[in-house]
């Protein structure tokens, strides 16, 4: 284990690189962090448009599109915000929930003041494109609104599938939450036809917190420009208009700007696809390492459908559903940090965020001490 060190706030970091898995925040390159003790620079003025320049070309290629994509000082649940009241109007609202935080979706859509109805199917499960059919042909629905990757339960929802069946009705927007998804999970949001997608710098994009990004539809800013109640900050169109220019409406946080402009190139450098079949190969590591504990004898179990599972975070069942507090702790004495189980399951679950810069190197490092504390 590495020698404790004392971060200057009280808090002590016992682990040493690669072995920080989260589902979030995520490990950050120290060239990363690095970049963030740069220069302070005003946020009016050619600097901060040429940082911005630079960071709308590379962003671009991670959402796989063409158009600007929003960056919001904020965290991502700011722009799930955003996304309702921006993009409902006052119609109803059907609500995919299969987790936590797509409940925690619903939760911001119906505290907001909208008619959210909320379709919830068991916890590791997700919504069928066929049943999901069902529901729009009887149903007139404002905005569909949901998680792709539910980080809570590692399960994942076929995107692509999805937004198939809601493009059938065009009076009807797709919002989508990628928070472990974008960066990780390969998602084409143009040639699907979503309307709205966002995430956070800290899942697999290996950032630290604190920023949130986002694409629009056309319809979706046609919608924008409507909504008496989309309120200042997180105003899609005042974004946008300012995106256009290079430039923010309020106070960006400039130093974490640095650190996503290197992480950036370091995405660039490896290549989206290259991103993507990492993590796959982390999530089939992970897999087949459950299956090996199992044929052991070890009761645990992958908890996310088969077929149905994210390639950035394993949601991992406990035998007789408890003790995942105890292995998280063993865990941390040996100077690994992995996830207790959220929500309803914190004691039957742990978690592994497989996100990021992680490496399949890195992950069988992790596996082999869990192996060792596992009950």
């Amino acid at each position: 284990m590495g020698t404790p060190r004392n971060t200057g706030a009280g808090f002590t970091m016992t682990h040493l690189p690669g072995r920080f898995f989260l589902p979030g925040p995520t490990e950050v390159h120290p060239d990363v962090l690095a970049a963030q003790n740069a220069q302070m620079i005003g946020h009016r003025g050619p600097a901060i448009k040429a940082l911005m320049e630079s960071v709308e070309a590379g962003l671009k290629p991670v959402f796989m599109t063409d158009r600007p994509v929003i960056v919001s000082t904020s965290s991502a649940t700011g722009l799930m915000e955003a996304a309702v009241r921006n993009g409902v109007l006052g119609g109803k609202v059907l609500s995919l929930v299969t987790g936590a935080f797509s409940g925690r979706f619903a939760e911001i859509a119906q505290t907001c003041g909208l008619d959210v109805e909320v379709w919830e199917v068991s916890w590791g499960e997700v919504h069928s494109s066929d049943d999901l059919a069902e529901r729009l042909a009887g149903t007139e629905y404002e905005a569909v609104i949901l998680s792709q990757s539910e980080t809570s339960t590692g399960s994942l929802h076929d995107l692509e599938a999805v937004a198939k069946v809601v493009r059938e009705y065009e009076d009807t927007l797709l919002l989508v939450d990628s928070v472990t998804g974008i960066g990780g999970v390969e998602t084409r949001p143009d040639d699907w036809g979503i309307d709205f997608i966002l995430t956070g710098s800290q899942k697999a994009l290996a950032l630290p917190p604190g920023l949130a990004f986002g694409l629009a539809s056309d319809g979706m800013m046609k919608r924008s420009r409507q909504a008496d109640g989309r309120g200042w900050y997180f105003a899609l169109d005042r974004l946008m208009d300012q995106l256009l220019g290079s430039q923010t409406p309020a106070t960006p946080a400039v130093s974490l700007l640095y650190a996503l402009d290197l992480q950036l190139k370091r995405i660039a450098e490896e290549g989206m696809e290259a991103r993507w079949q990492r993590h796959l190969d982390m999530q089939k590591r992970t897999f087949d390492w459950v299956d090996e504990m199992r044929s052991v004898g070890s009761g645990i179990d992958v908890f996310a459908a088969e077929g149905h599972r994210s390639p950035t975070v394993t949601c991992i069942a406990m035998p007789d559903g408890k003790g995942a507090s105890e292995v998280v702790s063993a865990m941390a004495e040996k100077g690994w940090v992995i996830g207790g189980g959220y929500g309803k399951l914190k004691e039957s679950t742990i978690r592994i965020g497989h996100m990021g810069d992680h490496t399949v190197a890195e992950l069988d490092g992790l596996l082999n001490v869990l192996e060792e504390v596992m009950p």
